[in-house]
């Protein structure tokens, strides 16, 4: 059966980055993040572009054939220290967001581990479609990460990413709580190494 999942290519930026922001729409966090809804659409199309553009370089990025899901993952023990934008540019990308922003990196930062692991930095469907539609996003790329035996971790927005990714094998941990925001849900993936092979 011929996979339904495919590597973004840099000329898929621009079309991973407005499926994202699109997902964005009536989200609490996005909404805490940038109240107004006008410049909350122009932060985050100007935010996920740099963000995209560098994880299809450095990283993982994942769409469905259909185009209903993508998945962007980072490799920690590659590129830790490759960061898709720093503060010069959150704040010029940001503008009057960019301290929530970063309170939110904070969180984030407070839950993520030093040792090599994959992160999930988004997973996200477009509109109209159930959180099952990234199902074969996560089964290919657990692929390649028990090929390295390495974990998996993930600061997820809703519950419905949770809740799909409990039922790939993710522990969620206890939510992480936004200043004066919503809650976000922590989880991760244990380490899962491929079996070693053996000559017959």
């Amino acid at each position: 059966m011929a996979t339904s999942v495919r590597h973004a290519k840099p000329g898929d930026v621009a079309a991973v980055t407005a499926l994202l922001v699109a997902a964005l729409e009536g989200d609490p966090v996005a909404e805490w993040l940038v109240p107004d809804q006008r410049e909350r659409h122009n932060v985050f199309q100007r935010l996920l572009a740099v963000e995209v553009d560098h994880a299809v370089e450095a990283g993982d990025v994942y769409v469905t054939l259909d185009w209903s899901a993508v998945a962007v993952w980072r490799r920690h023990d590659l590129d830790s220290d490759r960061r898709a934008f720093g503060d010069h540019h959150l704040t010029t990308f940001a503008g009057r967001a960019a301290p929530r922003f970063g309170e939110l990196a904070a969180a984030v930062r407070s839950y993520r581990p030093d040792a090599p692991h994959h992160w999930l930095s988004w997973l996200a469907v477009q509109p109209g479609y159930a959180w099952p539609a990234a199902d074969a996003l996560l089964r290919q790329h657990h692929q390649v990460v028990d090929q390295t035996g390495h974990p998996v971790y993930a600061v997820v927005w809703t519950k419905g990413a949770r809740d799909l990714l409990c039922q790939h094998g993710y522990r969620p941990d206890l939510p992480l709580h936004l200043p004066s925001g919503p809650r976000i849900w922590p989880v991760q993936r244990g380490s899962h190494p491929a079996p070693l092979s053996t000559a017959g």
